[in-house]
């Protein structure tokens, strides 16, 4: 094994040390300090250095993040100090009640301390020296679960702090709502039985035995206690969350002091109606004596500390009937079922529809047609129901017929293994056909303007386009014959796919629809194969070895390769034109790059003639800079097409650097590699 120099060893300790820093500004004070791309190019510096001198990897090191372990299982752990649970309450005369006690047993009043109660799993972190040895779940309060493994890969928990202590701190681990609804969405497209609430799901990806899985799931957390306090002198709640704050923990900030129970309850008011605005799902507000030695006073029950209560929020649901059941065919075959109900208000939206999820849904809540049901919405947004009223179901009432064949080709539907759901696996079934033809126009994808489903699904009806290569066979007297098209939206629609051709290819490999391959993974194989001919040769183990591109991914482009109608329309398409090249830049290419572009943040505003909005981001983004939708501090330039507003105001007042359609032309054109 070859010895690390002095020189080398010391870049990987101030990469660590600058990575971790820029993590903690990401992921914990919600403040970034550097563009993605710095951070990305630092860190392929870094894995290049540990995999050149392995010896150099240590516990805190970024890398170790990614997960990777096969775990046998879980051992249990034993907690030192007990995790104990809060006593609920749920309305202002027990708040008040919980209240009295407290005077009553100290003579006299306290200030509590509000925090939002995070609906996740309940965690316990050790650290010595200022190094996270062990993680657990609450499990009994007594006795919970081994998942340190896991927990290395939430990007949130510092596996090294800012002081060398030893401390036990206690908090939430939570899924985002963006990333739950995310991963609901994938795993209804791949056909497997998707979470109920953020919590479920959170507890989920901890208790996985592989924690890359873990590692994908985009898992969170906020602290909220010391339970060994070491070194820690706070004598206050407060001060205490301040103080883990400082050693790099991430703390809920919406927290507040409150001298009165009037205070409290306003607290309590005013996030109950911000709820549905938060990022994060909440289920009440925890109320906190706030002097520790108040807390010691008042001590303990058996279950709950005295000093401290769990204002759960009332429900948030509503009854209505469900009326019709439809069943919906997606890209993958995957044939889900929609609730159609009476509407009714529920979360401060109406709600008419709700996704049925699949069949053993259906079966398992025993579903039927005009039930009346009681909707709640999951994480605060996607409509669910939660159960049928069957007190009030008609005796005539029927179990609901699972469907046996497509609702649309009439195919018949199949289980696969290991899904909840049904399948059409029918290559050639229009709804399967019209959404690969959504997906492929898309703006991720080849980014063909014109082209929306009304006129897609007019198309595919009048025989005009079969798959997506016939849409480059186009011709204008095909789409005049469509309703409502004339002969200048014909001319934009051929100018758009015409336009699509030169597209790099990265695009066509997503637009392609390969199942589990999205826009971020087709990146990362146009950027390595560099031609899409060269991607369908490619195997199995070869693809699997690239950097985040996973066993599943793998299997999935070798097997839609393997299909010959796969080739006989990639033929189709190279022979209208289609760019099958790679036309970015690879990593080591962009550092030689001579770009005003270059590690900028760029915000487009107003309406570009030389270029699309996404033509426009896509060659920054090639030279080295970074679009961003909005303007603030951190943007270098603002580039002003016809009829710019008020992000042009913004950038004036903050006085950022304006430039005109024709400038930001020339820098793109005049931008040049080093080695040219």
């Amino acid at each position: 094994m070859a010895v690390p120099s002095t020189e080398v060893q010391q870049r990987a300790e101030e990469l660590r040390t600058t990575l971790n820093q820029y993590a903690y500004e990401y992921y914990v004070k919600d403040q970034p300090s550097v563009e993605d791309y710095v951070y990305d190019q630092l860190y392929k510096e870094l894995v290049q250095l540990e995999t050149d001198y392995p010896q150099l990897v240590t516990e805190d090191s970024p890398t170790q993040r990614v997960g990777g372990i096969v775990l046998p299982g879980f051992e249990k752990v034993i907690h030192d100090i007990p995790l104990y649970s809060l006593n609920d309450v749920f309305d202002k005369e027990e708040i008040i009640a919980f209240d009295t006690r407290v005077q009553k047993a100290l003579g006299r009043a306290v200030d509590y301390v509000c925090e939002l109660k995070i609906d996740g799993l309940s965690i316990s972190l050790k650290y010595e020296n200022g190094r996270f040895v062990r993680g657990a779940t609450r499990g009994d309060g007594t006795v919970g679960e081994n998942i340190t493994e896991n927990l290395k890969t939430v990007k949130s928990i510092p596996l090294k702090l800012k002081e060398p202590v030893s401390l036990e701190v206690r908090g939430e681990c939570y899924m985002p709502k963006a990333s739950f609804i995310r991963l609901n969405q994938v795993r209804e497209e791949e056909g497997l039985e998707v979470f109920a609430n953020p919590r479920n799901a959170a507890a989920g990806s901890l208790r996985q035995l592989d924690t890359r899985i873990a590692a994908s799931r985009n898992l969170s957390t906020f602290l909220y206690t010391l339970a060994d306090f070491g070194p820690i002198e706070a004598h206050d709640q407060f001060s205490a969350l301040d103080e883990l704050d400082s050693l790099g923990f991430r703390t809920n900030h919406e927290r507040r002091l409150c001298r009165t129970i009037d205070e409290v309850w306003a607290y309590i008011e005013e996030f109950h109606e911000k709820r549905s605005e938060l990022p994060y799902e909440i289920d009440g507000v925890v109320i906190k004596v706030n002097d520790f030695s108040d807390q010691d006073t008042l001590g303990f029950t058996v279950k709950a500390p005295r000093w401290a209560a769990a204002y759960k929020f009332p429900p948030e649901e509503a009854e209505t009937t469900i009326e019709d059941i439809e069943w919906t065919v997606g890209r993958t075959g995957v044939v889900t079922p929609t609730a159609v109900m009476t509407p009714v208000r529920v979360a401060g939206t109406t709600v008419s529809r709700a996704s049925l999820h699949n069949v053993d849904y259906i079966r398992a809540k025993d579903i039927r047609l005009n039930d009346s049901v009681i909707i709640y919405k999951a994480g605060d947004i996607i409509p669910e129901v939660a159960n049928v009223l069957t007190d009030k179901r008609s005796k005539a009432s029927e179990p609901y017929p699972i469907p046996t064949h497509c609702p649309i080709c009439d195919s018949e539907l199949v289980h696969l293994d290991e899904e909840v759901a049904l399948r059409c696996i029918n290559p050639k079934c229009p709804a399967q056909m019209k959404e690969g033809l959504s997906h492929f126009v898309s703006r991720n994808a080849m980014n063909i303007e014109g082209l929306g489903p009304r006129v897609l699904k007019q198309m595919y009806e009048k025989h005009l386009v079969a798959d997506v290569a016939d849409l480059y066979y186009l011709t204008e007297e095909q789409l005049l014959t469509l309703d409502k098209i004339k002969e200048k939206s014909a001319n934009n629609i051929l100018t758009a796919i015409e336009a699509s051709k030169e597209n790099s290819v990265e695009r066509l490999i997503f637009g392609l629809g390969i199942r589990h391959v999205g826009s971020k993974a087709a990146k990362i194989l146009a950027e390595h194969y560099r031609n899409l001919r060269n991607l369908s040769k490619a195997d199995e183990s070869e693809i699997v070895s690239l950097e985040t591109i996973g066993q599943t991914i793998a299997d999935s482009v070798v097997t839609y390769f393997n299909n010959e109608e796969v080739h006989d329309l990639l033929d189709e398409l190279e022979k209208a034109g289609v760019n099958f090249d790679y036309l970015g830049l690879k990593n080591e290419e962009l550092t030689a790059i001579d770009s005003p572009f270059k590690d900028k943040t760029i915000v487009l505003t107003g309406k570009l003639t030389h270029f699309t909005r996404e033509e426009a981001k896509e060659r920054i983004e090639n030279l080295g800079g970074k679009v961003t939708g909005s303007v603030s501090k951190k943007t270098d330039i603002v580039v002003a097409g016809e009829e710019a507003g008020s992000k042009l105001t913004k950038a004036q007042s903050l006085g950022i650097t304006v430039w005109e359609e024709n400038q930001m032309v020339a820098a793109i054109e005049g931008s040049h590699n080093h080695e040219d």
